[in-house]
């Protein structure tokens, strides 16, 4: 799947990757309105109206990037009725070509791994049939278990082709706290980065590991070097935008070709029409909104180049 995305961004030439992180807040009142009225004002009613403004977005945007990352911590905030909000949105997603990375952070002992790897990436065997489960495209994982949470991970993609981003340097403020801590003379993070190199070497594609990292935008300093550190793996970005990240400070993560990295925005682009920048869409025209800012970050990134 590594080869698949690495063709995308090709192709699009945007290296972007659209964050389905819906809230009510961000949601257009007409579509929470619309659903609570049909379904109630309940779980079902904003599992519902999430669907649906997830649709719109998409429509708006799926010619123009490679792939998008549903963080599922927002849809499980709505229960079960989430959960199939975010089945229906991978599902969607993949109808219309985009590719999709599972935003779990998942990452434990062996067998639970497994049944995270299989739940994500695969499916399980019923009576010697295979039943997929959630069946994105990628998925994120915790590596602070060691190889026992990520070998898991590891076997399904091997198998499915599929792959993973390893949280390596993330972009939240504490981060520091612990991913800073200076071990044998170097910081945790850049064991992290040695580990997950080490381990990408034994599942690669034709330029690039099925086994990549996420290193916040926020962080171009460290960037560079992890750059370095992890030289065939793809680098996922969170941080572009609302949480400080520039795209000037993204030049790092990049290699000459302009490969080797993957921004993610979601709060600007699925809320842009919140944005004075964006106003004059109004709530109605929030996917064009959406499609606007797409537009504005692939251009403002393409700049550094």
């Amino acid at each position: 799947m590594i080869n698949q995305l690495v063709k995308r961004i090709k192709e699009t030439n945007a290296p972007i990757v659209v964050g389905l992180d819906p809230t009510l807040k961000l949601m257009p009142n007409f579509i929470k309105e619309k659903n609570f009225k049909e379904y109630g004002e309940n779980l079902l009613g904003a599992s519902k109206a999430i669907i649906e403004y997830n649709k719109g977005i998409v429509d708006a945007i799926a010619d123009l990037v490679p792939c998008v990352k549903p963080q599922i911590a927002m849809y499980e905030s709505f229960g079960i009725e989430g959960l199939i909000a975010f089945k229906e949105t991978v599902d969607y997603c993949k109808k219309k070509g985009l590719l999709v990375i599972g935003d779990i952070k998942r990452g434990d002992i062996g067998s639970t791994s497994e049944a995270y790897a299989i739940g994500h990436l695969s499916g399980v065997e019923i009576n010697g049939k295979k039943q997929e489960g959630f069946n994105e495209d990628f998925a994120t994982v915790n590596p602070y278990l060691g190889i026992d949470g990520i070998k898991p991970f590891m076997d399904v993609c091997q198998k499915e082709k599929k792959g993973i981003f390893v949280l390596v340097k993330t972009s939240n403020p504490s981060s520091g706290e612990f991913q800073d801590r200076l071990i044998d003379g170097k910081p945790l993070y850049e064991h992290v980065a040695m580990k997950v190199a080490e381990w990408g070497d034994s599942l690669m594609g034709d330029s690039y590991s099925y086994v990549g990292a996420v290193v916040g935008a926020t962080y171009p300093e460290m960037g560079k070097a992890l750059r370095s550190v992890m030289p065939k793996a793809y680098i996922l970005v969170p941080g572009y935008g609302a949480q400080g990240g520039t795209a000037d400070g993204l030049r790092p993560f990049f290699n000459a070709d302009g490969l080797g990295a993957i921004v993610n925005s979601s709060r600007g682009i699925i809320a842009a029409y919140q944005n004075e920048k964006y106003a004059k869409f109004g709530e109605a025209g929030y996917a064009d909104a959406a499609r606007q800012a797409v537009l504005d970050m692939k251009a403002d990134i393409n700049s550094i180049f």
